[in-house]
């Protein structure tokens, strides 16, 4: 899949999510208005969040698009990664309050007992985040986006939070207020655990680490199964935000002319390339190789 089609597939998840996660924000903050609930209120702005996170993933795979340039002639992908760090701390801080909120209200014994529209907001909003949460992942699997994953764990992160929310307004409701701050804590735990995921593989990213050894078994075959390559003297790959690069050296007849060799090369490029959708580049280096009579 090409840049132009990931573009348009983000595009397309993140209009349908705003418009979710706004009208979603709008009805758990009246409900948590009326039913006197404060955490339903706090539910409701956590929802409010998923859309900015939401646009800031559009703007990153916007940018991470651009062609190549002379200041940047190995492409803008690796701006994707950034965007998802940057998702990864907004999760984490967002947890961090969560479970804040929750050791305070047990500290200070800050208990209410809401009403009932606040538990139906909580059911419906479970629902809603958990439909955003597999519609947007579904998409992040299939353009293999960091990006949109980290923003399908935002909305997950939000129908965990009104979990915790329903647990804590049905054990109001029932007399054991103190649900609602345990339910809390747990729902940051969760949230903070995938949030160093989602930090953790842009990071990798970032830092040019190696392609999954899956993939170099598969670059090993190809090559071993171009006539003319003697041997694979070695291998290097590196991530690049989505796509990868691959640099290798391949031993030939050393008799062979310059054009015969590069002959070679190319067709060992040509088909890396092409049966691997995720190489950007491959680069191919040829070694002679004379053998001993």
């Amino acid at each position: 899949m090409d840049s132009d089609e990931r573009l348009l597939v983000v595009n397309r998840v993140g209009k349908t999510t705003i418009i979710a996660n706004v009208v979603l924000s709008v009805f758990k903050i009246v409900s948590g208005i009326i039913a006197r609930s404060g955490a339903m209120v706090a539910d409701g702005i956590h929802t409010l969040s998923d859309v900015v996170t939401t646009i800031a993933v559009m703007i990153g795979m916007k940018l991470s698009t651009k062609p190549d340039d002379s200041d940047h002639p190995y492409g803008h992908e690796k701006i994707e990664a950034v965007v998802s760090k940057l998702l990864a701390i907004l999760l984490a801080i967002t947890a961090i309050g969560i479970g804040y909120s929750g050791i305070k209200n047990i500290i200070h014994s800050d208990f209410t007992r809401p009403g009932m529209l606040a538990l139906v907001a909580a059911v419906i909003s479970i629902a809603v985040k958990e439909w955003m949460y597999h519609y947007t992942v579904r998409a992040a699997k299939k353009i293999d986006s960091p990006s949109l994953k980290a923003d399908a764990w935002h909305h997950r992160s939000d129908a965990f939070s009104s979990v915790g929310t329903l647990i804590g307004i049905g054990g109001a409701i029932a007399g054991i207020e103190i649900l609602d701050p345990i339910a809390s804590i747990a729902v940051c735990v969760m949230i903070i655990r995938v949030s160093v995921e989602i930090y953790i593989q842009a990071y990798n990213q970032l830092i040019d680490k190696a392609a999954s050894q899956e993939d170099i078994n598969k670059i090993k075959e190809i090559i071993s199964g171009v006539k003319g390559v003697y041997c694979i003297d070695d291998i290097k790959t590196r991530i690049h935000g989505p796509r990868i690069f691959v640099d290798v050296e391949i031993s030939v007849d050393g008799n062979l002319t310059v054009y015969e060799g590069h002959q070679i090369a190319q067709e060992v490029h040509d088909k890396i390339e092409s049966n691997m959708p995720d190489v950007k580049h491959c680069m191919v280096h040829v070694n002679p190789y004379f053998k001993l009579n």
